[in-house]
């Protein structure tokens, strides 16, 4: 396999094939939340009035509660990859690693869970 060398323990492994994935997953991502941005601010912009009574209105019809959901779900999907690569990139610790990236899903699986039970509560509730 090798002399004992760096490059002689690990030639032959090959890659982990992971990159073009994560890559995807990013870029993905990155257009949805330009589409579903896009939307946001343009029935923002037709909206009008921004009291409560009609953003809950607005945000009452299944299209607009849909399209936030999503909106919510893209935005924190998007965020966890990108400092996913950070972390692995810049922390070089085992330890602080798993630390910060366990930290990471935590953070963005409530933060995502807060969004998609706030847009669930103002559409199903009206008051929140």
């Amino acid at each position: 396999m090798g002399n004992g060398t760096s490059i002689g323990r690990v030639r032959g492994l090959g890659a982990a094939h992971e990159g073009p994935h994560h890559w995807l997953l990013q870029r993905f991502t990155a257009i949805g939340n330009v589409v579903l941005m896009s939307w946001l601010l343009v029935s923002l912009v037709m909206l009008g009035d921004f009291g409560h009574a009609n953003v809950v209105k607005w945000l009452s019809h299944p299209v607009n509660a849909t399209a936030m959901i999503l909106l919510v779900i893209s935005l924190f999907w998007h965020a966890r990859l990108g400092l996913q690569v950070l972390i692995e990139d810049y922390v070089h610790e085992a330890g602080t690693k798993f630390g910060a990236l366990a930290a990471l899903n935590l953070a963005t699986i409530g933060g995502g869970a807060f969004g998609i039970f706030s847009v669930a509560a103002l559409a199903f509730g009206g008051n929140a």
